[in-house]
């Protein structure tokens, strides 16, 4: 399902805990992220964002972690496991059928696309398979690599996004990168 995909070898870089001072977790998504919340991390990789998220959705929250590639999953499992953070994961391997997400429709609080837009080959159906997992009100916030993402680029993505029905929501602070934050519009319950 993917165009360019990460190499696993390059999960294990992206790993790195220095990563931190310019990508910090916590930071990205204290604005969007509460306790009990579901969250969707499509093109998790080997986790670098998934155990922080995990932490941040509680024992009663969820992190779906989406990827392509049995050896970015298996890997994360397995820094999960030793995390104690494995049951607040939902490990999915994307297939050829697509995302498998049919049983999340209206489910998703907060999608985290985090420097994976630019690898998948149909973008309309990447929003379009999010839109419908998201509930009304939910979030998407979407950033990418600026070395890999031209400004116009970005901006047809977001375009995508906005026909697929999504809405720009207020970017709390500068995330880095190219990012926009989206909303599913519709009354949040």
């Amino acid at each position: 399902m993917a165009e360019h995909v990460c190499p696993p070898w390059i999960g294990y870089f992206l790993l790195n805990p220095l990563r931190k001072l310019v990508e910090n977790p916590d930071k990205m998504f204290g604005p969007f992220v509460r306790e009990g919340m579901v969250v969707l991390e499509p093109g998790c990789a080997m986790g670098f964002f998934t155990l922080p998220l995990a932490r941040m959705v509680g024992p009663a929250g969820r992190v779906i972690a989406l990827e392509i590639q049995d050896k970015m999953l298996s890997v994360l499992g397995r820094r999960a496991q030793k995390a104690g953070l494995l049951n607040r994961i939902d490990l999915r391997r994307i297939g050829k059928d697509g995302y498998g997400l049919d049983d999340l429709v209206g489910r998703v609080d907060f999608v985290a696309a985090i420097h994976v837009v630019h690898e998948v080959p149909d973008k309309a159906v990447f929003f379009a398979e999010i839109w419908k997992a998201l509930r009304p009100g939910g979030r998407l916030l979407v950033v990418e690599p600026k070395g890999h993402v031209s400004k116009e680029q970005f901006e047809e993505t977001a375009a995508v996004a906005g026909k697929a029905g999504f809405t720009p929501d207020t970017l709390p602070k500068r995330i880095g990168g190219r990012s926009v934050s989206l909303i599913k519009p519709g009354k949040e319950t």
